[in-house]
């Protein structure tokens, strides 16, 4: 899915380097995607897809209308909250319609252009897809693709929208899933402290800089910088919880894939609370006690955690404070806040 041409995205790029995050947050003007000389090339297929002013208002309130959900309470929104970088924050697993539950947390929205697998477990591959599997879902939004988009139609206002951004081709499936991944690629989080350090623009605390090593050395191997996650699914030693969710061994069927999970990005942490993909985890210190002294010896445990005399990662007190030092200034509020992204 690389391709060489794709950051020739669209007329709005201005070079190779940037200093922007997609859509400005202090001007509130639209612009089409954009990106960092530090960043890899998007894997989204923009060849396909250019993100328009239009479509990506389109993609928006079709985001934040609970019009998609089958009772018309549930919306994008609801478990992908923008001050929380689109994660449901507080929950250990999402809550969809009629107050049910999931079982697995809700993942963040955020730089899904470079990602080229989607949910815990991988099993959606294009982000032109991904829309499909909540509204079908029936603790989720529990409806069907055609009930969705005969309600677009019967709409007083959607046929105009659709037909501003996508011409004469209307409202169809396509155009549909085209709008919602318009809007989820301008979902770039590219304005932390660290996105600071890398423009050279400030430079990390004493603190922060042996975090980052320690990083480096001991977390990297997974959480490849920029985006944070190598987009690989590994077992990271959790106990198996009563729902015995199997992970990746859910899409292929193959057993070196059980109890693996998507390695998530880092990027936000303070805002995206309770951790891993059953939100059993509520601080980032838990995360690192986990690290450190509770690792499982589980079937398919990652040989990453196998490197030492016991499973997991040698980690002292001071050595977590600096790591969680260091993960803070991944933290961008500018994506939390920008209102071209809010409802």
């Amino acid at each position: 899915m690389y391709r060489k041409h794709i950051i020739l995205i669209s007329a709005f790029i201005a070079g190779a380097y940037a200093c922007n995050k997609g859509i400005n947050a202090e001007t509130n003007v639209f612009k089409s995607f954009q990106t960092h000389s530090y960043f890899p090339a998007p894997v989204y297929d923009f060849t396909n897809n250019p993100v328009t002013e239009n479509g990506f208002s389109l993609g928006k309130k079709l985001f934040y209308d609970p019009v998609l959900s089958a009772n018309n309470t549930i919306s994008c929104a609801t478990c992908h909250i923008q001050t929380a970088a689109f994660t449901h924050v507080g929950h250990s697993v999402s809550h969809g319609i009629y107050d049910r539950l999931g079982t697995r947390n809700t993942p963040p929205i955020m730089n899904l252009a470079w990602y080229s697998s989607f949910m815990w477990d991988g099993g959606v591959f294009d982000l032109d897809l991904q829309p499909i599997a909540p509204i079908t879902n029936h603790v989720e939004m529990d409806d069907t693709m055609a009930n969705v988009l005969n309600r677009l139609k019967e709409s007083s206002v959607y046929p105009a929208l659709f037909q501003k951004a996508f011409g004469d081709e209307g409202i169809t499936t396509s155009t549909f899933l085209k709008s919602l991944s318009q809007f989820m690629v301008m979902c770039v989080s590219a304005d932390s402290k660290y996105d600071s350090v890398m423009r050279k623009q400030v430079v990390f605390t004493e603190t922060e800089q042996t975090g980052y090593a320690l990083f480096k050395e001991k977390c990297s191997s997974c959480h490849k910088e920029p985006l944070f996650t190598d987009n690989s699914f590994r077992n990271n030693g959790l106990s198996l919880s009563a729902v015995n969710d199997r992970g990746r061994f859910l899409v292929t069927l193959q057993d070196s894939d059980k109890y693996k999970f998507k390695v998530p990005s880092l990027r936000n942490l303070s805002f995206t609370q309770p951790y891993m993909h059953d939100g059993r985890l509520l601080t980032l210190e838990a995360v690192l006690e986990h690290y450190e002294n509770n690792v499982q010896n589980t079937t398919n445990l990652d040989s990453e955690l196998k490197k030492n005399d016991k499973p997991g990662i040698a980690l002292t007190d001071q050595d977590k404070q600096n790591i969680i030092a260091f993960l803070k200034t991944l933290d961008d509020r500018n994506f939390l806040i920008n209102k071209l992204l809010s409802e």
